[in-house]
C-alpha cells in the first residue's frame, strides 16, 4: 500500500470512523480479487437498507480507498509479471542456443504482457539500406510478414532512422509517417490501427525495431512503452550475443581449418624433408640417375623411369621444360630433366594419373636432382677427358718426361703404359658446310673417342683436325681389327663415317715416350693413305703393317705417292708391301720398285 493510502487510513482512524463496519466488505473484496464493479455493491446495499448518511459516506471513502489499493496491487502484479518475463528472457539469453528461438520468445512475451493483437521485430539490412521482418507473433497476412521498410518509411522506418520510439493510436490517420503504397497495403491486410515501435540499439547504432500493435484504436501508456523498450534492449543483447557467438564459431572453424592446413603442411614438409634426405644420401653415396628413379618410385608408390630426350614424348617434354613443372601425358606424368635450355631427358611416372600437388613437386624435385647428377657426370667426364688428353699430349710432345711420373699419372687414369698399345688416328670423312659445323663435328668425335678411351683404359686427345687414341692391344688381337672396331664405334656415336689409321703395336711407353710420337705419325700416314684411296669408314682399315726394328718407310702425303722405301736390317713384311703397292698403284704410273 502506498504512503498516501496509509496516511488516508490513519486520518480515517483518527476521525473515529467505524472501520470495522465500513471497510470490512471491501477487505473481503480485495482478498477475493474481485472486479472493480463489485466494489459498488456495499454502497448500493447500504443505501437500499436506508442507513444513515454518515455511514454511506464512510462506505464511499472505504470504497475509494479499496479501489486504490486494488489498483496498486494490480500494478504490482503487472510489474512482477513484467519483471518475471524480463528475467526469463535474460535467462534465455544466458543459455542462448538458437537466436531465432530467443527472438521468437521475446516477441511472444511482449505481445502477452502488453496485451496486443500482434507483436513483431524487424532488423536492418546494411547491404540494402532498409529493414525487413525477422519475427512475427499473431500475424495472419503473408504480405505484411514479407514487408521491407526503407529508412524513414512508415512508423518502423522512422524509428530505425531516428533511434527514437514512436507510437500512434491510428496509423492511417497519423501524418507524421511517410506512407507508401507497399507499407500501407501490408498494414491494411493485417488490419492494424494502433502501433508502438521502439528501437533495438547496440551502442549508438540502431539494428532493428520491436513493435506491438492492435487492430483497434488504443493509447499505449508510458509504462508499456518502457516495458517494450526493455524487451527491445534484451532483443538487441540477444542479437549481439548471437553475432559474437557466430563470429566465435566462425573463428573456431577458421582455426580448425588453419590447424588442418598446418598439419597437412607439416606432413608435406616432413615428406619433402624425407625425399630431400633420401636424394641427398643417394648423391653423397655416388648414386646414379636410375638410383634416383628407384627412390622416387618408392616414395610415390609408382614406377618412375629415366628416359632419354629422344625417347620421351616430345610435346609433353617441351611443355614440362617451358612451364618448369611436371605435366600429365595420358596416364603418365612427365618431368623434364633440363639444364638451361638443354634437354637432358625426362623422369616418367608410369600409370599414375591422379597425382596431388605434393607428389608432383616431389617428381619435379627428383628431375632437378637428376639434371644435377647428369651435369656432374658430364663435368667429371669432361675433366677426365681433359686429363687423359693432357697425358697423351705429353707422350706425343714432351718426350723427356720422367717415366715414373708418367706411370703414376696413367695409373690414376686406370691406364698401364707398360702394356702393348696401338696408336690410332681418326678423322671424320664428311665435309662440313661451314666452320661452326666442322668444329661441332670435331667436338663430337673427340667426346666419343674420349669415352671409348675411358672405357678401354686408354687415352685420347684432339690433334691435327682429328683425334688420336692410345688403346691397349689385347692378347690375340691385331691393330687392323682394333682399328676397324674403333671406326665402327666412333661412327655409330657421331652418326657419321669415321676413318681410322692404326700404327704397329708399341710397348713400354713410359720408358720410351718417343715411340708414341713415331707410332702416331705411322697411324696418321695410314689414315692419309686410306683417304687418298677413297677407302673410308670402318672397312677402310689398312692392312696391319708390322715392321722389325730398323725398318723405315716414308709416305709423301703431299703428292699421295710412295716415294721411297728404305730397307735397313730387313725388309717390310709382304702384307705391308702389298698395302703400300695398293696405295702406289692407286696414285698413278710414277712407280718405283721397292727393295728386296
Amino acid at each position: 500500500m502506498s504512503r498516501d493510502h496509509v496516511q488516508s487510513a490513519s486520518r480515517s482512524t483518527a476521525a473515529g470512523a467505524p472501520l470495522s463496519s465500513s471497510e470490512t466488505p471491501f477487505l473481503e473484496l480485495l482478498a477475493r480479487g474481485a472486479s472493480a464493479d463489485a466494489y459498488e455493491q456495499p454502497v448500493l446495499l447500504a443505501r437500499a437498507e436506508g442507513r444513515p448518511t454518515e455511514s454511506i459516506v464512510a462506505l464511499e471513502q472505504a470504497k475509494l480507498l479499496a479501489l486504490r489499493v486494488r489498483s496498486e496491487l494490480e500494478g504490482r502484479r503487472r510489474r512482477e509479471a513484467e519483471l518475471s518475463a524480463l528475467f526469463e528472457t535474460a535467462h534465455d539469453l544466458a543459455g542462448l542456443r538458437d537466436l531465432d528461438a530467443v527472438l521468437q520468445a521475446i516477441v511472444q512475451r511482449a505481445r502477452s504482457l502488453l496485451g496486443t493483437d500482434i507483436a513483431y521485430l524487424s532488423l536492418n539490412d546494411p547491404a540494402r539500406g532498409d529493414t525487413y521482418m525477422r519475427v512475427t507473433e499473431g500475424s495472419v497476412a503473408a504480405r505484411f510478414q514479407q514487408l521491407r521498410l526503407g529508412m524513414g518509411e512508415g512508423l518502423g522506418g522512422l524509428v530505425a532512422q531516428t533511434a527514437r520510439p514512436y507510437v500512434t493510436d491510428d496509423y492511417f490517420k497519423d501524418d507524421r509517417f511517410q506512407h507508401t503504397l507497399t507499407i500501407d497495403a501490408g498494414v491494411r491486410d493485417e488490419g492494424l490501427v494502433a502501433i508502438l515501435g521502439v528501437p533495438l540499439m547496440l551502442g549508438h547504432h540502431v539494428i532493428g525495431v520491436l513493435f506491438a500493435a492492435d487492430r483497434r484504436a488504443r493509447v499505449f501508456e508510458r509504462e508499456q512503452i518502457a516495458l517494450l523498450g526493455s524487451f527491445a534492449a534484451l532483443a538487441a543483447a540477444a542479437i549481439d550475443t548471437a553475432n559474437l557467438l557466430s563470429e566465435t564459431r566462425s573463428a573456431l572453424a577458421d582455426l580448425e581449418l588453419a590447424n588442418e592446413i598446418i598439419r597437412d603442411r607439416s606432413g608435406v614438409i616432413e615428406r619433402a624433408s624425407d625425399v630431400h634426405d633420401r636424394l641427398a644420401q643417394l648423391v653423397l653415396r655416388g648414386g646414379g640417375v636410375h638410383d634416383v628413379a628407384a627412390a622416387v618410385s618408392e616414395v610415390l608408390d609408382g614406377t618412375v623411369e629415366f628416359a632419354e630426350a629422344a625417347a620421351a614424348p616430345a610435346g609433353a617434354l617441351e611443355a614440362s621444360r617451358a612451364e618448369g613443372h611436371a605435366v600429365r601425358y595420358d596416364d603418365d606424368w612427365i618431368a623434364a630433366v633440363a639444364a638451361g635450355g638443354e634437354l637432358l631427358g625426362a623422369l616418367v611416372l608410369r600409370g599414375h594419373p591422379g597425382l596431388d600437388p605434393v607428389d608432383q613437386r616431389t617428381l619435379e624435385r627428383a628431375a632437378m636432382v637428376t639434371s644435377l647428377l647428369l651435369l656432374a657426370r658430364r663435368s667429371a667426364a669432361e675433366a677426365e677427358q681433359r686429363v687423359r688428353g693432357e697425358l697423351l699430349d705429353d707422350l706425343l710432345d714432351a718426350r723427356d718426361r720422367d717415366p715414373r711420373l708418367l706411370r703414376e699419372r696413367a695409373a690414376r687414369l686406370d691406364a698401364d703404359l707398360d702394356a702393348g698399345h696401338v696408336v690410332l688416328a681418326a678423322r671424320l670423312d664428311a665435309v662440313a658446310a661451314d666452320a661452326d659445323q666442322e668444329a661441332s663435328a670435331r667436338r663430337r668425335l673427340w667426346s666419343a673417342a674420349s669415352h671409348l678411351a675411358a672405357t678401354r683404359h686408354g687415352l685420347a686427345a684432339a690433334r691435327d683436325g682429328g683425334t688420336v687414341l692410345l688403346l691397349p692391344l689385347e692378347a690375340g688381337d691385331t691393330a687392323t681389327a682394333l682399328a676397324r672396331r674403333t671406326a665402327r664405334h666412333l661412327g655409330t656415336a657421331v652418326h657419321e663415317a669415321v676413318t681410322v689409321g692404326a700404327s704397329a703395336p708399341v710397348e713400354d711407353l713410359a720408358a720410351h715416350p718417343d715411340a708414341v710420337a713415331a707410332a702416331y705419325e705411322e697411324g696418321r700416314r695410314c689414315l692419309e693413305a686410306l683417304r687418298l684411296q677413297g677407302q673410308i669408314g670402318p672397312r677402310a682399315a689398312l692392312r696391319q703393317a708390322t715392321r722389325t726394328k730398323g725398318q723405315a718407310g716414308r709416305y709423301d702425303s703431299v703428292s699421295g705417292r710412295v716415294s721411297t722405301v728404305r730397307v735397313g736390317c730387313g725388309a717390310w713384311s709382304s702384307q705391308q708391301v702389298l698395302g703400300l703397292l695398293v696405295v702406289h698403284r692407286a696414285n698413278g704410273p710414277d712407280q718405283r720398285e721397292c727393295g728386296d
